[in-house]
Parts: C-alpha cells; structure tokens; sequence
C-alpha cells in the first residue's frame, strides 16, 4: 500500500486535490475513475513526508497510542482523533504519519487498513486487532488494550535494556581503563627496574609480559575480535544456522532462563489481548508466535497451532513444546477449563513479568559487585607488581 496525491476533475467541472491509499498507481487511478472523476495528476507521496518504510520508536508509538485511545473513547470522530494526535505530537514524524492516517479515513479507509498501509510501524498483531474492533464495535476498548500493551512493552524493553547495556557500558570501561594502565602507564613505571637490571619478582615479570603482549598484538587482536563478529553475523543469516542457536540459547543457564521468560511473558500477553479482542484463537495463536524473539521458540508455538488446528486442546498443544513453564500450563489449563482463558492469560503473562523484572534485579545486583571484586583485584596486582621491586630496593639500601 501507499498514499497517492491526486488532482482531479468534478462532473460540475471543478477541480479538487487531496490523497488516496492504493496498491499501486494502476489501482489509484481506478478508484478516481470509478468515483466519475478525471484525473490531472497523480503522484506518489511527496518527499519529506512519513514513509512507509519507517519506523517509530516504541515510547512514541506507546504515547500516540493512549493519545488515540483516550480521544476514541471520549466519543470524538475518528478522523478528529487522528487529527488531534497529529497536531498535539511535537514531533514531526508523528504529525506526518497521523496526518496522513486522518487522510486515509477521510477518504473513506477502514483504520485497519490505513496503518496496513505502514507495516514498518504497525505490525500483524496491532492491525488485527484495530481489524477486529472495528469489526466487533468496540474499537475504543481495543484501543486502550493496545495502549496499555505498548506501554507495558515499552517497560519491559526498559528493563532489558538495563540487563544488557548498563553491565556492557560498566564491564567496557572498567577493561578500558585496566587496558590503559598496561599499555600506557605500566611500560614507564617498569622501565625504571629494567634499567637498573635488577632482578624483579616473578609478579612483576608476568605483568611485564602482559603489558608487552598488549601493546604488540592489542590493536590485531581487537580487529580480529570485530572481523569474527561481523563474519557471525553474516553466517547466521541462514535460517537454519540461526535456528540452531537460538535452541542452543535456550540451553544456557542463565540467559536461557531469561529468554524464555522474556518470550513466555510476550506470547501470552500477545495472545491475550488478541483472543479477548474477538480474534479467532488459531489467528492469535499465530500473530502471537510471530512476536517471539527466538526462532526456536517461534517454530515449537508454530507447531502448537497446528495441533490445535487439528483438534487437540490448546494447553496441551503448549506442553508438547516443552516451552513453558508448568505454573503457566497449570494456569493456562484451568482457564481452558473454566472457560476464563482470557484472564488466565493476563495474570500468566503479569507472573512471568514480575518474574522478570526479579531475575534482572537479582542479576544486576549480582553482577555489579562481582566486577568490582574482580577489576579491584586486577588493579591491586598491578599495584603489588610495581611496589615489589620499589620494597625491595629500600631493603638493600637500608
């Protein structure tokens, strides 16, 4: 899909301008002719304008979302609402793409199929769901589902950025500065006892030899360290090679945990929201699963939906993935069971995040102590291996 500018000619004889979403040029021109219009000019969208290859980040995307949802629900015409969260953003990127969605309406677009329009933006699952709203008649619920889906996904994204880059920046610049104190500072401080040709301890020698090391094959050895991951990168392209490491992923013993938390939490949040949206089960299922980080994880709930298809029941179509864990099978069957899916889902999904957020708290506050442990004793062999020889000449002076 995309947005069409068009000017054209009335019946009366009067000319008007506005935009259309088509599939292509061919597509467009039909609709202006099937409306009795004579077209002047069509062109695709003007440069500088939201494209529909481009991406917004998740905190906007939340925000525009309870923007849009607030308004729905306060009864304001949908191209109003669209409106009003163009001209509210303060951000360009924003205002172009809600414009543009206002436009769509305008011209007599169902919602779902004006954010089909931009799958960069609005993936699988929030398309079916604005789908089935609008459907159902309860479009103002779904929307306020899909914001507070957003804006819980928007903080667990926070969280795992913490996981990862908080402990990356620390370990970068705590080997950092240990690298600059061999390479830099050490060779000085120890050319003083070489020139002396004393004999120098044994720990004095062994960091000698690394400060040696480092300076000679540092600078090969971090690009051969670059040069491998960008060579990982490009070999695990193949659908096949990336499969087999994510199933090994799952295998580790802590980032595995983590990871099927992380996914485990996704999937039946996903599924939840769809399900309780009037989404058929077997669509949800597979929306959901196409949400999955993992592409292990993603072929075993692929191959869950098939069994449901074929008429076994959907928890234990989960437990033949081996998946989840058996809290979450055990809530899962009793809603099936009940008939309380939905909210069996919702709490299932809120165990798992605060399950989450535990383990990335547990293991920051883990990791942070061990590597002040560790650099600490790094820094104070370096320190010894240059006071050895410093004591040892006060002794032979004295």
């Amino acid at each position: 899909m995309a947005t069409y500018q068009y000017q054209v000619l009335t019946a009366a004889g009067k000319q008007q301008q506005g935009r259309l979403v088509a599939e292509n040029v061919r597509d467009a021109r039909q609709q202006l002719r099937e409306k009795g219009l004579v077209v002047l000019m069509l062109k695709e969208q003007e440069a500088g304008r939201f494209q529909r290859s481009k991406r917004l980040s998740s905190r906007d995307l939340a925000l525009a979302t309870r923007q849009l949802a607030t308004l729905v629900a306060a009864s304001l015409p949908l191209d109003q609402a669209l409106q009003a969260v163009a001209q509210q953003s303060e951000k360009k990127e924003v205002r172009h793409l809600f414009q543009q969605l206002k436009n769509s309406i305008t011209e007599g677009h169902s919602l779902a199929s004006a954010f089909g329009a931009f799958p960069a933006v609005f993936n699988r699952m929030y398309c079916a769901m604005i789908a089935a709203g609008e459907l159902s008649g309860h479009l103002p619920l779904v929307l306020q589902r899909l914001a507070v889906y957003e804006e819980q996904r928007q903080k667990l994204k926070g969280q795992l950025m913490q996981a990862t880059i908080y402990p990356l920046v620390l370990t970068l610049v705590a080997c950092s500065v240990v690298t600059i104190l061999l390479v830099a500072v050490v060779p000085k401080v120890v050319e003083q006892f070489i020139t002396m040709k004393q004999a120098l301890p044994a720990t004095t020698q062994i960091l000698i030899l690394i400060s040696d090391f480092l300076r000679a094959w540092g600078v090969w050895i971090a690009l051969t360290i670059g040069l491998l991951a960008l060579a990982n990168r490009y070999w695990l392209k193949e659908p096949g090679r990336l499969l087999k490491r994510h199933q090994q992923h799952l295998s580790w013993p802590i980032i595995g945990r983590l990871i099927r938390v992380v996914n485990t939490a996704r999937y039946a949040r996903t599924l939840f929201i769809l399900n309780s949206s009037a989404v058929p089960l077997l669509d949800a299922m597979r929306i959901s699963a196409s949400v999955i980080s993992n592409e292990y994880a993603r072929q075993l709930l692929s191959q869950a939906e098939e069994r449901v298809r074929e008429g076994e029941s959907f928890y234990l179509a989960l437990q033949k993935t081996q998946f989840f864990s058996p809290m979450m099978l055990q809530m899962i069957a009793a809603g099936e069971q009940s008939g309380r899916l939905d909210e069996m889902l919702e709490r299932s999904a809120d165990l798992q995040e605060e399950q989450l957020s535990q383990q990335i708290t547990l293991a920051l506050g883990l990791f942070e102590p061990a590597l002040v442990i560790a650099m600490a004793s790094i820094v104070l062999f370096i320190i010894l291996a240059i006071l050895q020889p410093v004591l040892q000449m006060n002794e032979m002076i004295g």
